[in-house]
């Protein structure tokens, strides 16, 4: 197969990775605490003899996760929790930590603080949050301190990873990480209000019209190259 063959089939694939990213991007939109994932590119760069032309070889596989802050909308919600600023809640899931940016928690029937898929929120020292079951009102200090009209019950904790890019989107709103976790200082957390999705739809629209085109004039030149292929063997074979 041609060189050009190898080189333009390397991009469509990274510009087919970028779509389907780009369309999660917009998909989740309005999603709660979600956080925009960009594409990173490579460029690999194979000698093809000596004095010879090089070849350049596209790969894209790694992914960013865009920790911007997402705009805040009032809920009133007495378990609703958003952070500002930097940081993620840190939540329990069958498949280990992981953390968030989705503070709309409600009570289990133990009296546990958990998500909407029901996994645990974590306190500063990383164990569960368990609301007393004559609680009553729950308020939220910007510290993370938890309290009801008898005192303290316990401090949300708010964490970041050591390496901001080992985070990955695992599902909806959670994220993996593969480093050591540690603790904001002087994190500030508000009550009553929720962080909606960073993602800025009108951008993500026009960068998926970009990579559309930009496929399709990839798409184009593999026709041709096909086509002139088939017309040389054809013309060398008569």
């Amino acid at each position: 197969m041609d060189n050009a063959f190898y080189t333009t089939l390397t991009r469509q694939s990274g510009l087919m990775h970028e779509m389907r990213v780009v369309a999660n991007n917009i998909a989740n939109v309005s999603t709660t605490g979600f956080r925009r994932e960009g594409l990173i590119f490579a460029e690999h760069v194979a000698a093809l003899g000596a004095g010879g032309p090089s070849l350049s070889m596209a790969h894209a596989d790694a992914r960013s996760i865009n920790q911007s802050q997402g705009p805040l909308s009032a809920t009133g919600g007495s378990l609703d929790f958003a952070i500002e600023g930097e940081g993620f809640f840190q939540i329990e899931t069958p498949q280990g930590n992981r953390l968030t940016r989705a503070g709309n928690f409600t009570a289990s029937a133990e009296g546990e603080l958990v998500t909407t898929d029901g996994y645990r929120l974590l306190d500063a020292g990383g164990a569960p949050i368990l609301l007393p079951p004559d609680a009553g009102t729950i308020r939220l200090s910007q510290d993370g301190t938890l309290s009801s009209g008898d005192g303290p019950i316990a401090q949300v904790g708010v964490f970041r990873p050591a390496d901001p890019t080992t985070l990955t989107h695992e599902s909806g709103t959670r994220l993996a990480f593969d480093t050591e976790l540690e603790p904001v200082e002087n994190a500030t957390l508000l009550q009553g209000f929720l962080e909606d999705s960073n993602v800025d739809a009108i951008s993500e629209i026009a960068r998926m019209i970009e990579v559309q085109r930009a496929y399709e004039m990839g798409q184009n030149f593999l026709d041709r190259e096909d086509e002139r292929i088939r017309s040389t063997i054809s013309t060398l074979t008569r």
